[in-house]
């Protein structure tokens, strides 16, 4: 298994190191709508704003609060007074804070409902931008997006783009100098993960017409989303509503594409708590989306390699969970024996043994370590090399932490607990933002 691991990240690896400057096209010819949900955000709502105004004048942004407590809305009413471009649609008790997909379809009826006012709609040419109240798309978005194998493209009904973290690099103040260095490398590792092996993963998945959406930088066709809305709107239920959404897309004949030529900016989590309950939310979401095993492979516009890709994926926190409960029985079996017979076990040991093990360890180590060294190649070409083999082994161990959120997952699967509570930012204390 770890040798066959080995040639998949080795596959995927070599079209990531060969990809080309993506082209560019003409932003005009679409009409750009940036949807943000929002959830006790006034901190960082009206920077957000105001750069996603400042940098494309010409979209406008739709700011859906899902009654916050803590004046994101005020915030946001103040610069929509001043500027037409900005709108605020209020979700209230006790029909809001019911998940993050029921918050964007309210969104996307405001915007529906605003355009039919209009009288000229050409949902084709209509493109909704999904953006976390923090995120900062880069200046060349729209024309990267616009481009003809992107959205020059009638049949490209989402493209999704390259996220980093705002915050590499940057040490968190007011904590000991233990947890400022353990937060810095948290966050060092979330910017590694997106920005070679999951951009590697999405590159690959070009090959088998399966590219999968994440919740910031989502860019999607509004005649995409008309066509897989529910009474609704197009987003459904799962706690990974961005994946839940492309599944829908792809089944409904859509393609959905990605792009490393353009990217958003999105906060890194320095708490493990908070990225322990982050991962274990996207698990869940993972784990819900089970359900749609059927329709992946009942539909016409998916190869088989295609469905098998997804289902691949879909597979993964099981295997995780199988994983943690096969991996442990040949080193239990082994320490049994070492017991009964350590003089056997150890000159089994040292008569040739220990080569199986450093085997073993090195085929079960490099996947993960192997992403330190193109990290530095491709994205930070100013890191040394020890250093940037140092990140791939924090990577390796990073890597671990998925366990344990599946089994989390898991756990709250079984309970029945699917509630949605967004990730805390770092500068909210404990318990915020419920």
């Amino acid at each position: 298994m770890s040798v066959a691991f080995l040639v998949y990240v080795g596959v995927i690896v070599v079209p990531y190191l060969r990809r080309r400057q993506a082209p560019s096209g003409d932003p005009a010819g679409f009409d750009w709508h940036f949807l943000l949900p929002c959830l006790d955000e006034a901190a960082v709502i009206g920077g957000t704003v105001r750069y996603l105004r400042a940098t494309f004048p010409a979209a406008r942004v739709w700011v859906v609060d899902d009654d916050s407590a803590d004046g994101t809305a005020e915030v946001v009413r103040a610069l929509a007074e001043a500027d037409p471009a900005v709108r605020l649609v209020r979700r209230r008790a006790p029909s809001a804070r019911t998940g993050k997909g029921d918050a964007l379809n309210a969104g996307y009826r405001a915007l529906r409902a605003w355009l039919a006012g209009r009288g000229d709609l050409d949902a084709g040419r209509v493109v909704v931008v999904v953006v976390d109240a923090d995120g900062r798309p880069a200046a060349n978005c729209l024309e990267v997006c616009a481009a003809p194998g992107l959205f020059g493209s009638p049949e490209v009904g989402a493209v999704q783009v390259d996220v980093r973290m705002v915050n590499t690099g940057v040490r968190q103040e007011g904590v000991p100098r233990w947890r400022r260095a353990f937060g810095a490398g948290l966050v060092r590792m979330q910017d590694l993960e997106f920005r070679t092996a999951i951009a590697a993963i999405q590159l690959s998945r070009g090959v088998t017409g399966t590219i999968s959406l994440g919740g910031n930088g989502q860019f999607t066709r509004l005649s995409a989303l008309d066509s897989v809305a529910g009474p609704a709107g197009p987003w459904r239920g799962s706690l990974l509503e961005d994946f839940e959404l492309g599944v829908h897309l792809l089944t409904a004949g859509w393609r959905t594409a990605f792009t490393t030529g353009t990217h958003v900016r999105q906060e890194g989590l320095y708490s493990l708590r908070r990225f322990l309950a982050q991962r274990t939310r996207w698990g869940q979401g993972t784990m819900q989306c089970a359900r749609y095993l059927r329709r992946v492979w009942d539909s016409p516009h998916l190869s088989t390699l295609g469905a098998a890709e997804l289902t691949y994926y879909l597979a993964q926190p099981w295997m995780q969970l199988l994983g943690t409960l096969v991996y442990p029985i040949p080193l239990l079996l082994l320490a049994h024996q070492a017991v009964l017979a350590p003089g056997a076990v150890w000159a089994w040991f040292t008569g040739g043994a220990w080569l199986l093990f450093a085997v073993y360890g090195v085929f079960g180590l490099v996947p993960f370590v192997l992403w330190g060294p193109v990290y530095r190649a491709r994205c930070e070409p100013g890191t040394g090399f020890w250093r940037s083999l140092g990140y791939g082994f924090g990577y390796g161990l990073y890597i671990y932490t998925f366990y344990l959120t599946s089994w989390r997952a898991a756990a709250r699967l079984a309970s029945g607990r699917d509630g949605w509570t967004k990730t805390r930012r770092n500068t909210e204390p404990p318990g915020a933002g419920r």
